[in-house]
């Protein structure tokens, strides 16, 4: 039977472009995943990441990468890379389902020798308390018969300046040799790999860069709320402070935060403070900030209108951008989301224009999509600006639209533009 040298459990923004890269380097590469339809999509040529393109498939295909929904391929696979999702469930907890059920997968099929590493984002000790006695379930004992890893995934869609290859990799192996093997094996496609001391710490890792995100984007968001009120141009001011070389980091308020990593990352690491019996109150402050936001910018949505003596119920309302990051179709965890919901309830006549989001629904609601940006701005009664696409005309916005919320402070404010 072929030898394989890879093989990434869970097709998604982490794991294709693991897969990629891997390819690139000239490794044998085979993906896995539960979702028939993204296995079929893969195996014809179809990509549905924001960083993979038909042609870079077609170039993986060629060059021996295919998708499986069987897991038996597994037991030939040298390394296995488990990349499948970490969500939050209903109250707010981790939700491993996905990483129990690729787990138990790899156990089923686990040879002597394999290099197992999860990526998905969790809370500290999962490998170890979680993943290694499932694995262990297969008879093999973890350091001793198979090497065992954490290495946790840092891909941010879109970006045109960091990818996969030249992001440093962060690793923590079970043992010093578990370590050693998975720095070995990242080194062959990763231009640096960083090995801290084990799996805890390079959990820790993650959870500790989106928590500091988090946070600071928090503040930002609480200062713009006071600031409105205070008649202070927040936007400035950060732009002033951003001129200082040291000691200061730019973030920008917004309409709330999105993506798989900023809402649901911290709560990881909330999470795992709780259990030691006390709160971690600073992500639950930021939690809170946070949420916040879009109940805010419906608020001011409400007073922009109120202004022009115009009530939100019948008003036409013309969202600008529904992902949650600039130029991709990426829409987890979006903000808009939340923000639509509330403009529906209060009896806005919604729209939306997004040049990456074909059909978009609110609660099995569908909502109507514009196809003329400059006719929907003329027509609507306030254009609410929740994403700067590049593909935007922002200066036909500024110039034609009767009210603008800017949320992302990329306009001009004057007697028909607000920014958040």
């Amino acid at each position: 039977m072929t030898e394989i040298d890879l093989s990434v459990i869970g097709l998604g923004y982490v794991g294709m472009p693991l897969a990629k890269e891997a390819v690139a380097a000239g490794l044998k590469v085979v993906g896995v995943d539960v979702d028939p339809a993204k296995v079929d999509a893969l195996n014809a040529g179809r990509s549905y990441i924001d960083d993979l393109s038909d042609a870079d498939l077609e170039h993986m295909l060629a060059n021996g990468f295919s998708a499986t929904l069987d897991e038996t391929v597994l037991a030939r696979s040298n390394t296995i890379v488990i990349c499948v999702p970490t969500p939050l469930d209903e109250d707010h907890r981790p939700d491993l389902s996905a990483v129990e059920g690729a787990t138990k997968a790899v156990a089923r099929n686990l040879s002597k020798g394999t290099l197992v590493v999860l990526e998905s984002t969790t809370w500290p000790g999962t490998t170890d308390e979680v993943a290694r006695p499932l694995l262990e379930t297969s008879g093999l004992v973890a350091g001793e018969d198979f090497h065992l890893a954490f290495s946790p995934e840092r891909i941010d869609p879109g970006n045109p300046k960091f990818g996969l290859r030249n992001t440093p990799k962060v690793v923590g192996g079970f043992t010093p040799t578990c370590r050693d093997r998975a720095t070995s094996f990242y080194g062959r496609f990763i231009e640096q790999v960083v090995p801290v001391s084990g799996t805890r710490e390079a959990e820790m890792a993650k959870l500790l860069e989106n928590t500091y995100r988090h946070v600071n984007i928090a503040l930002v968001n609480e200062m713009a709320i006071f600031c409105d009120e205070l008649g202070i141009d927040l936007w400035e001011s950060i732009e002033a402070a951003a001129t200082k070389p040291f000691g200061f980091q730019k973030f920008l308020p917004g309409p709330g935060v999105g993506g798989h990593c900023i809402p649901v990352d911290p709560s990881y690491l909330s999470y795992t403070v709780r259990k030691l019996g006390y709160p971690f109150r600073f992500v639950e402050l930021a939690q809170e900030i946070n949420e916040r936001m879009p109940s805010y910018v419906v608020a001011r949505v409400q007073r922009l209108l109120n202004r022009h003596k115009k009530p939100v119920n019948g008003a036409k309302v013309v969202m600008l951008g529904v992902t949650y990051k600039p130029d991709i179709a990426d829409e987890r965890e979006t903000p808009a989301l939340p923000v639509a919901r509330a403009l529906l309830e209060l009896g806005a006549d919604l729209s939306f224009a997004d040049p990456y989001v074909k059909e978009w629904s609110v609660d099995g609601t569908p909502v109507p999509r514009e196809e003329d940006l400059a006719e929907a701005v003329v027509g609507a009664d306030v254009t609410l600006l929740m994403q700067q696409h590049s593909a935007f005309d922002l200066d036909m916005v500024e110039a034609k639209a009767r009210l603008v919320l800017d949320t992302r402070g990329v306009l001009a404010e004057g007697e028909r533009v607000e920014r958040l």
